[in-house]
C-alpha cells in the first residue's frame, strides 16, 4: 500500500515503461489492464504527517511500558494525545483533517511528543501554516540564468550543477557530468537513483543517499502537494520502486544544504566530497550545487586527475575539429 500525504483510492492507471535512460523524464506510458493503488489529494496534509510519525514511534521511545502484543503500529492515538497534553477526541480530529490549523501551543506539544527534530518541526508548522501556492506556468520549460551558466563554465576544477525544486538537473559543468551520471542535464536525480541500475555502483552508501534525497524532496515540497510535477514524479516512483515507496511513507524531512557524500568513480576511485547548496534568486526554487574536496586530500588529487582527463579529451576533440575544418577548407580550395 502506498502511504503518503494523499488519500488512498484505486483506479485504472497507465503503467510506466522505462525509457533507455531511466534518469530522464521522457518515460512513455502504456495503458495496461492493471488495477493499482494511486494517490489523491485530501487536503489533510497535517493529519497524514501526524499519523505517519506516530506509527514510527515505539512505547519504549517515550518511556511507556511495553505491555506485549499490540494491534496498533507504533503509538496508539490515546498515548500520543496523553504525551501532548490534549484530548483524544481533539487529536483524532487532527488526524482526520477536521482541524488543519491547530494553535502554536498544540503544534509545539505535538512536536515535543513526537520527538521531532528541527527540520521535522519546521515541516509540521509549514503544513499547519501553508503559504500561497507557487505560480505555475503549464508547458513552460524551466531555464537557468545565462550568468549562472557562464559561472559554471569557469569552474573547470570544481564540479557544480543547477537543480530544480524537484531535483531535475538543469545545467552542469563538464566535471560534474564526469563525476556521476545523475548530474547530467535532463536527468532527474531522484528517478535515476531509484530506477537506473547502473547508478547504484557509484554510491557505496546508496541507502543513506536515497533516504536523504527523499527527505530533501519532502522538505522542498512542503504543503504544495498538488503540483503536477511532484505528483507525477511521486506516482511513478511509488509504482516502480518499493524502496522509494517505503521511504516516502515515513514522511522524513531533511533540509540538507551542506554535508558530505562518497562517490566510487570507475576511473579515479572513491571520492569523499563536501557539497554546498546555494539558492538562486528569482523565486523558482533552483539551487546551485557545488562539490569540493579538502585541500591536499586524496580526493582533491583524484578530482584534479579527473579534471585533467576531461581537459585532455576536450583538447583532442578541439584539435580534431580544427583538423576537419582545415581539410574542408582545402577541399573547397581544390
Amino acid at each position: 500500500m502506498i502511504t503518503n500525504f494523499f488519500m488512498i483510492t484505486t483506479k485504472w492507471l497507465p503503467c510506466w515503461v522505462a525509457p533507455g535512460n531511466p534518469g530522464c523524464g521522457r518515460a512513455r506510458s502504456e495503458r495496461l489492464s492493471v488495477r493499482i493503488v494511486v494517490a489523491m489529494d485530501t487536503g489533510s496534509n497535517i493529519g497524514e504527517y501526524l499519523r505517519a510519525r506516530r506509527e514510527l514511534m515505539r512505547p519504549e521511545d517515550v518511556g511507556l511500558p511495553d505491555l506485549g502484543s499490540r494491534r496498533t503500529i507504533g503509538l496508539r492515538r490515546e498515548e500520543l494525545a496523553m504525551l501532548a497534553g490534549i484530548s483524544v477526541d481533539y487529536y483524532l480530529r487532527l488526524e482526520q483533517g477536521h482541524d488543519p490549523h491547530p494553535s502554536e501551543n498544540v503544534l509545539e506539544a505535538l512536536a515535543r511528543a513526537l520527538q521531532l527534530d528541527k527540520d521535522a518541526t519546521a515541516h509540521l508548522y509549514q503544513l499547519a501554516r501553508p503559504k500561497p501556492p507557487r505560480r505555475r506556468f503549464p508547458g513552460h520549460a524551466e531555464r537557468v540564468q545565462p550568468g549562472i551558466k557562464r559561472l559554471l563554465a569557469t569552474w573547470s576544477d570544481t564540479p557544480a550543477y543547477v537543480q530544480s525544486r524537484f531535483l531535475d538537473v538543469l545545467a552542469a559543468n563538464p566535471l560534474a557530468t564526469a563525476l556521476s551520471p545523475i548530474y547530467r542535464p535532463g536527468v532527474n536525480i531522484l528517478r535515476a537513483l531509484f530506477l537506473d541500475p547502473g547508478v547504484r555502483s557509484y554510491y557505496p552508501d546508496w541507502e543513506k543517499i536515497t533516504s536523504a534525497t527523499v527527505g530533501s524532496l519532502r522538505e522542498i515540497a512542503g504543503p504544495d502537494v498538488d503540483d503536477p510535477r511532484l505528483t507525477d514524479l511521486v506516482g511513478e516512483l511509488s509504482v516502480r520502486s518499493e524502496p522509494f515507496r517505503r521511504l516516502w511513507a515515513r514522511h522524513d524531512v531533511r533540509a540538507r544544504r551542506c554535508g558530505t557524500s562518497v562517490i566510487d568513480h570507475p576511473q579515479v576511485g572513491p571520492l569523499e566530497l563536501r557539497f554546498e547548496k546555494l539558492s538562486i534568486s528569482g523565486g523558482t526554487g533552483q539551487l546551485l550545487v557545488i562539490k569540493h574536496a579538502d585541500p591536499g586530500s586524496g580526493t582533491a588529487q583524484a578530482l584534479a586527475l579527473l579534471a585533467s582527463m576531461i581537459a585532455k579529451d576536450d583538447g583532442i576533440h578541439e584539435h580534431s575539429s580544427q583538423y576537419d575544418e582545415q581539410l574542408a577548407d582545402e577541399h573547397r580550395g581544390d
